[in-house]
């Protein structure tokens, strides 16, 4: 517990008269501002303590922030909401006094919890962000120097006045505030976006005279319309926060030589308070790669690193600025100055002129297959070549992420050219929006925790990758088990089936806007190119997916006695005819077909085997032999519950019949001869069995019969198959002649019609998102909750509750569904793992020399 005299308001040099802070409700002078800072010091009290403050762009966080220096209180300043959202960071500093974003004060303790060194004044994170723990200790004497350097070779005039388009509580923003206060000029406050047409009201209203950015500031200037601004009392235009591109330095630089303001490049750490260097705005055009000169007061060396030539070495900086150290538990808010230099971390030389050049960065160094790489360096020439990306490498691969959506493959091109990576080695993925830190700086560390993500959930990956065909790709070789996928597979050639179709068309769907017609049988780069802007509020759902949804629903809608809707699993036969010939019918191979057929059906028996044997075991409910899918054959003539998976059986069995058909030679051969001639045979086949077992109307038990309901499989087949008009007309009469009578329920004959003809018209429906996403679920999961809706539904109907019984009936098959999945081979991507058929695309050869500076 310390007590400290006070100080003389540190930062104020402005006339008592002349304004200090502007808003958009009015200003502060110089005097009102000392006033209000003095009585925030008494507030605070003569015992120095910690002190939070979130500081937002208003006057009530300037006032605080000077009153805690006044009063030799050290500041921890955080983000707007950072108490709430980083509630551990506080718990950790348990700091004596907060304040919130609503300016209220709030004393946590009478005195203080901590041993605080008479220096210590300043606590600022180094990522913009006050999640972590690591802390910058910065003294009084730095803050006040640093902020004399910028103001004297900014020449800070006491008319200027600065707008913060950049948040107080990182540094940069900070440098802004205390520059422009210690000159005697004036700052606006607001949060205000540049890119808001209010902010550039409050500038001319204001008659803003300087501007500060990040590079990210710049990109938004861009689609703001700055260049076209008349801004008559802009005087300069600062960049830090991170490397521009030469280029746009130079367009920047030159623009304001044509409206009448400079452009000053600046150079710096928190850990050296702000500024350690900045390029005079004359030298901004010829040297646009340069980070300057140091600042007043300051000084560069290099140290040498190992493996760099000797001109080349770490930047180390010199300057009253220097921080005092890190703090990462609160013992060491009591440890004094332990730096007199500052090792940037930055690799840099300095030119013939002068110039000091920042070349890459120390920390972001990887080596990939025997390729030391400089991700910054990497960085730096996408950018000078126009292409906005960031890279991290995580788990072998080198990650490259862009928000520019018709960009993501020729940039991972671009990559590979300039690393001389192998293609599999580099995977680029599209954003929606580059997560920055609160300075407007790419947050690598964000961007590395996604590639994680990606990794463990490389749906995810093919998600936000966008409409490229590796995305596409990288979707099939997760999806499906087949990380042999290249950009030239198709969803059918690689063995997709009737249970990963429902997850790979929703996931598409987002990817492309719409699903075009017969996209199972596009390649990956087909599908990219048929890309179309994704509607906002729908997504499209491929139809067979939404009568599969719909279709098990009614099943279970009927089952709870809610409404007599029968017919949806007959439909729900039909939908796996259909899906057959899409995808497996379309395989290449005769082999390779009537596997994929086989393991198709066994996707369904065996988990129906396990899960009817399991409960014929603990109940006693079933025979074993429906266990085995064979009560069609030992079954008893009436209904019992063994009859209750009729369903399953007629699926498999028409499966294994479909598998070993086609697996003879010629009649493989007869079938991709006569792709719509075919299902019409066996659908004539299928129905001449029928009728001959039992005429047009089938019995009570019959309709359940595997050779009684094939023909709604060969329907669906067929409804794939047709092509032309001529053809649907042919598919739409059978249907209408085979279902009338069948049941001897008009109803049920209607529904098992709609679901069939609705097959034939093979789009894509679009849905409002939320209801896309359910219907994607309850499609998936529609084995599961066929098969385990007899456990579930019974007891909530009997005791009276029919729609918690569908309900249940869902839910359960859902949650069956994702817990089979968190355990499969096949989404652990081991499942149907064969040597990849095709060499992959190999790097091109003969890249230029200058494009291989990334690689050290």
């Amino acid at each position: 517990m310390t007590t400290q005299p006070t100080v003389a308001l540190p930062l104020l040099g402005g006339r008592e008269d002349a304004p200090a802070l502007l808003t958009t409700t009015g200003s502060v002078t110089y005097a009102e501002l000392a006033g209000r800072v003095e009585a925030r010091r008494a507030t605070l009290g003569p015992t120095r303590r910690l002190v939070l403050l979130e500081a937002g762009n208003d006057v009530d966080s300037v006032v605080t922030y000077l009153a805690a220096l006044a009063g030799c209180h050290p500041v921890l300043l955080a983000a707007p909401g950072d108490v709430e959202r980083h509630a551990d960071l506080v718990a950790h500093y348990r700091p004596d006094v907060v304040q919130t974003g609503d300016g209220v004060l709030r004393e946590q303790r009478p005195g203080t919890a901590h041993d605080l060194h008479p220096d210590l004044a300043l606590l600022l994170s180094t990522s913009g962000s006050t999640g972590s723990p690591k802390l910058v200790r910065l003294s009084l004497a730095s803050v006040l120097a640093n902020a004399r350097s910028i103001a004297s070779y900014l020449s800070i005039r006491d008319t200027d006045r600065a707008i913060t388009s950049l948040p107080l509580h990182y540094c940069y923003g900070l440098s802004v505030l205390n520059s422009h206060l210690v000159g005697g000029a004036a700052v606006v406050l607001t949060d205000l976006s540049v890119a808001d047409e209010c902010f550039w009201t409050l500038a001319a209203e204001t008659r803003a005279s300087s501007l500060a950015g990040v590079p990210y500031t710049f990109d938004l200037l861009e689609a703001s319309g700055f260049r076209d601004r008349d801004l008559p009392h802009l005087r300069y235009v600062t960049q830090a926060g991170g490397r521009m591109a030469p280029e746009r330095v130079r367009e920047y630089a030159a623009l304001g030589r044509e409206r009448g303001w400079d452009l000053v490049v600046m150079y710096g750490q928190t850990e050296a308070t702000a500024r350690m260097a900045y390029l005079p705005p004359d030298l901004a055009e010829p040297r646009p790669e340069a980070v300057g000169i140091p600042i007043p007061g300051g000084s560069f060396r290099l140290a040498g690193v190992d493996g760099q030539p000797v001109h080349l070495g770490e930047l180390v900086y010199e300057g009253p600025n220097v921080m005092m150290g890190y703090a990462v538990e609160p013992a060491d808010l009591a440890r004094g100055a332990e730096l007199t230099e500052l090792r940037t971390g930055d690799l840099a030389r300095q030119a013939d002129d002068g110039l000091w050049e920042i070349v890459g960065r120390l920390g972001r160094h990887a080596k990939l297959f025997g390729l030391r790489l400089d991700l910054d360096r990497i960085e730096s020439v996408l950018a000078s070549e126009g292409r906005a990306a960031h890279v991290v490498v995580r788990d072998e691969h080198l990650w490259v992420f862009t928000d520019r959506p018709r960009a993501v493959e020729r940039t991972r091109l671009a990559v590979l050219g300039l690393t001389g990576l192998p293609a599999s080695a580099v995977r680029a993925v599209r954003l929606d929006a580059m997560p920055r830190t609160a300075a407007g700086k790419p947050d690598h560390a964000a961007l590395t925790r996604h590639a994680d993500r990606l990794t463990a959930d490389g749906t995810a990956a093919t998600e936000s990758a966008g409409a490229t065909a590796t995305g596409i790709r990288d979707l099939y070789a997760v999806l499906l088990g087949r990380p042999d996928a290249t950009v030239r597979d198709s969803f059918v050639d690689l063995g997709g089936d009737s249970l990963s179709y429902v997850e790979a068309t929703t996931r598409l769907g987002r990817m492309l806007g719409t699903l075009p017609p017969g996209w199972q049988r596009l390649d990956p780069d087909s599908l990219a190119r048929s890309r179309r802007r994704a509607p906002r509020y729908t997504l499209p759902v491929d139809l067979s997916a939404v009568l599969r949804a719909v279709a098990v629903s009614l099943v279970l809608v009927s089952h709870a006695d809610i409404a007599q809707l029968q017919g949806g699993a007959h439909v729900l036969l039909a939908v796996a005819g259909y899906n057959l010939a899409r995808f497996q019918l379309d395989m290449p191979g005769r082999a390779e077909r009537a596997r994929a057929i086989a393991r198709t059906a066994a996707t369904v028996a065996v988990p129906a085997a396990l899960w009817i044997g399991a409960v014929a075991l603990v109940s006693g409910t079933y025979r074993w032999q429906t266990a085995l899918l064979l009560n069609n054959v030992t079954g008893a003539g009436h209904w019992t519950d063994d009859w209750q998976f009729w369903f399953l059986e007629a699926l498999v069995w028409a499966y294994v019949f479909i598998a070993l058909v086609l697996a003879v030679p010629w009649l493989d051969r007869w079938q991709r001869a006569h792709p719509f001639g075919a299902p019409l045979l066996v659908l004539g086949a299928c129905l001449l069995a029928r009728y001959v077992l039992v005429g047009v109307e089938a019995g009570p038990v019959e309709r359940y019969t595997t050779v009684v309901v094939l023909w709604c499989v060969a329907l669906g087949w067929a409804a794939a198959a047709a092509r032309t008009h001529a053809q649907r007309l042919v598919v739409a009469a059978v249907t209408v002649v085979a279902t009338v009578g069948f049941f001897d329920d008009p109803r049920r004959e209607r529904i098992v019609m709609a679901g069939i003809l609705l097959l034939l018209v093979d789009r894509a429906v679009p849905l409002p998102r939320w209801v896309a996403a359910v219907v994607q679920t309850v499609a998936a999961a529609s084995l599961w909750i066929y098969l385990t809706q007899w456990q579930v539904y019974p007891e909530l109907e009997d005791a009276g509750h029919p729609y918690a019984a569908v309900l249940a009936a869902l839910l359960a098959g859902v949650v069956a569904k994702a817990l089979v999945d968190r355990v499969s081979p096949r989404v652990l991507g081991e499942r149907r793992r064969r040597p990849t058929r095709r060499t992959a695309a190999t790097p091109t050869r003969g890249r230029a020399p200058a494009r291989r500076a990334a690689v050290g």
